[in-house]
């Protein structure tokens, strides 16, 4: 990881508003897989979020994520009530995927990804490569089951995909601290 300052930091990314933000979400959430990084310091883990959204919770411009409840990402985030969303050029494809496709329990993938974590100004890493970067401060984790779904689609779409008690996700609840465009 790259220490820099504030300074630094605002040399590469400018800061905009949450409403600011110049992708629509949708695609944003459906088709550019954001990189979820969670932690401080040295101690700091990557993976790539397939499920999600944004808008207003609580008054508050939020994001949420799906995420599989044993991630190392997810215990950082809960350790350190914060987290990252980096948001890349296609030309990161490969390394975004990689980042989903190995555990950050099992290996040091950190180390082997050809990305440079580099802190926030709110204290969160994120990527130097990274064209969008959103700063979150975690306002709740909640455990999803298919008797809380009404639809008949949803309860058997939950049903199918999260049959090993391992695989079981939790929703992952953030407010909007910051936003930073590349410049």
């Amino acid at each position: 990881m790259i220490d820099i300052d504030k300074e630094k930091f605002c040399e590469l990314f400018k800061e905009i508003k949450p409403e600011e933000i110049p992708d629509d979400v949708f695609t944003l959430v459906g088709k550019v897989f954001p990189v979820i990084t969670a932690g401080k310091g040295g101690e700091f883990n990557s993976m790539t979020a397939s499920g999600g959204g944004m808008g207003l919770l609580f008054r508050k411009h939020s994001v949420w994520l799906v995420i599989q409840q044993g991630r190392l990402t997810l215990e950082l985030m809960k350790k350190e009530q914060s987290w990252s969303l980096s948001y890349f050029p296609d030309e990161y494809k490969k390394q975004v995927f990689f980042l989903g496709s190995k555990s950050g329990r099992d290996s040091d993938k950190m180390k082997e990804v050809e990305l440079t974590a580099i802190p926030t100004p709110a204290g969160n890493i994120a990527f130097k490569e990274a064209r969008l970067i959103i700063d979150c401060k975690l306002t709740q984790v909640t455990s999803i089951y298919a008797d809380d779904f009404c639809t008949k689609e949803s309860k058997a779409y939950i049903d199918e995909v999260y049959k090993d008690p391992n695989e079981l996700r939790q929703y992952v609840f953030g407010e909007i601290v910051s936003v930073w465009v590349k410049k």
